[in-house]
């Protein structure tokens, strides 16, 4: 296989995605389409992962070349969102069974695939922008699914945020143009020095400017308030995508300009580097603080998320090999977890019509393994072992004492701090749910598909798997630090 293979991840969801109007007549040819693209995806990011590579330029516009390029960074965060939109579709078949508006929804799901895909394999900043862009106008629909009032003011703040932040990417990009002496992706950066050494104050404003838009994504103060707002109007498997997924997105913008156009050594021990370590930490704990006083069940999950994918931030800003691993698997862990809890929560809504988290009450009696399932992506959040989520955290609490010195312990007390808050936030739902206590009812359990508990147990198997052998994860994302560090 050579790199026009790199197309098949991009195009195939897309064109099935734009056909579906036309040949799913009816619910069980839509969820055959769907279900068969969606494998299909999972294969050739696969495939792609580990049969192909190189680089290729299809259109030149002036100084601007689209490029397609795969490295071991882009094939990981490739497979990732093949998988999370794999799980998150099977379990859709059963959410959307009585929604009459399915089909939209799955064109629009397919062709956000399709743009994140083109994040992955985007091989410079002219390629990467346009899927940026393109990933916003394509998730939009998802938000706006419901067609409510409170849906479409969602919408609005979500596109509002998103336009903010490329605005910001896009001033860095047209900077970055005139003081790299290329825009592809380079391992380590490539500023040229003459240039950035002239204009050194401008060149880190250009780099906060672009990693502070991208950090709108992944939720970075000041720009995350879209996420509290969005998760809760979205369906549940959009919700699930947009926190696993969509955050990774502007998380991907970041490691890219940190590490493959900047610099980290041009950005460490610089302002820029410490205002992003300040923010990261102040979103970790403001998160985590929100999370815990919200009652709706959707919207604690989405401070969380705020919370916990500024974990990752903190490691990537830490600029050494321990804080990206951390950052790396914390990524990985996140996403997985946050997937099988917004799928929970879809399920309890769906089956219950619960959506306050005071109305949990008995829920582990009715829905056991759903809530089974909460449990473990509960746990793993928290950082227990040997859920995934403990290694992540490690390794960030350790990278923090190494990197930062005698300000070493400011770092790891927050994250300390952050973790037991979401014990706060997420284990009074189990023990609401799991022990109801002896006045309570024996009530009948709710019918979840085979379908939506195997996409559950799917998420929380890779949770115990990696969590348990890590080595290989660690292994792979030592060989990516090595080129960019």
């Amino acid at each position: 296989m050579n790199s026009w293979y790199f197309l098949v991840p991009i195009l195939l969801p897309a064109l099935i995605g734009l056909c579906l109007p036309f040949v799913a007549t009816d619910k069980k040819s839509l969820h055959q389409c769907v279900g068969f693209v969606l494998v299909l995806e999972l294969v050739s990011c696969l495939l792609a992962a580990f049969r192909c590579s190189g680089s290729l330029g299809l259109i030149r516009l002036g100084d601007f070349v689209f490029l397609l390029s795969g490295d071991l960074l882009g094939k990981f965060f490739s497979v990732l969102f093949a998988l999370v939109f794999l799980l998150a579709g099977f379990f859709g078949f059963e959410y959307f069974s009585h929604d009459e508006r399915e089909t939209s929804y799955s064109v629009f799901y397919l062709l956000t695939l399709s743009s994140l895909q083109g994040l992955c394999y985007a091989g410079n900043l002219f390629s990467f922008y346009l899927f940026y862009e393109m990933m916003t106008l394509c998730s939009l629909p998802l938000v706006l699914h419901e067609r409510t009032e409170a849906s479409r003011r969602a919408g609005m703040q979500y596109l509002g945020y998103s336009l903010l932040g490329a605005s910001l990417a896009l001033f860095g990009f047209f900077f970055a143009q005139r003081q790299c002496y290329t825009t592809t992706f380079t391992p380590g950066g490539a500023l040229a020095e003459g240039l950035a050494q002239a204009r050194p104050e401008l060149t880190l404003l250009a780099a906060f400017a672009m990693l502070l838009g991208f950090g709108s994504k992944a939720g970075l103060l000041p720009l995350h308030a879209w996420l509290p707002i969005a998760h809760p109007e979205a369906p549940a498997p959009a919700s699930a995508v947009l926190s696993a997924v969509i955050t990774k997105g502007g998380v991907l913008g970041i490691i890219r300009v940190l590490y493959y156009v900047f610099g980290p050594d041009f950005l460490r021990g610089s302002w820029v580097q410490y205002t992003l370590l300040a923010l990261a930490l102040i979103t970790v704990f403001m998160g985590s603080m929100l999370a815990y006083k919200e009652q709706l069940l959707k919207k604690r999950l989405a401070w969380s998320t705020v919370s916990q994918v500024s974990y990752a931030l903190f490691g990537l800003f830490l600029l050494c090999p321990a804080g990206f691993a951390g950052a790396m698997l914390q990524i990985l862990f996140h996403a997985l977890a946050k997937t099988a809890l917004f799928l929970s929560a879809g399920a309890i809504i769906h089956s219950a019509g619960f959506v306050r988290v005071g109305q949990l009450r008995g829920i582990g009696q009715r829905m056991p393994d759903v809530m089974w399932c909460f449990a473990l992506a509960s746990l793993s959040l928290v950082g227990i072992p040997p859920l995934g989520g403990f290694v992540s955290k490690w390794y960030l609490a350790e990278s923090s004492f190494l990197q930062l010195g005698s300000w070493g312990w400011l770092g790891a007390a927050v994250l300390l701090v952050s973790a037991l808050l979401t014990a706060g936030y997420l284990f009074p739902i189990l023990a609401a749910g799991f022990f109801p206590g002896k006045d309570w009812p024996a009530l009948p359990r709710l019918r979840v598909s085979p379908l939506s508990v195997g996409a559950l147990l799917t998420g929380c198997a890779g949770l115990l798997i990696f969590g348990l052998w890590p080595t290989g994860l660690l292994g792979l994302f030592s060989r990516i630090a090595g080129t960019i560090l």
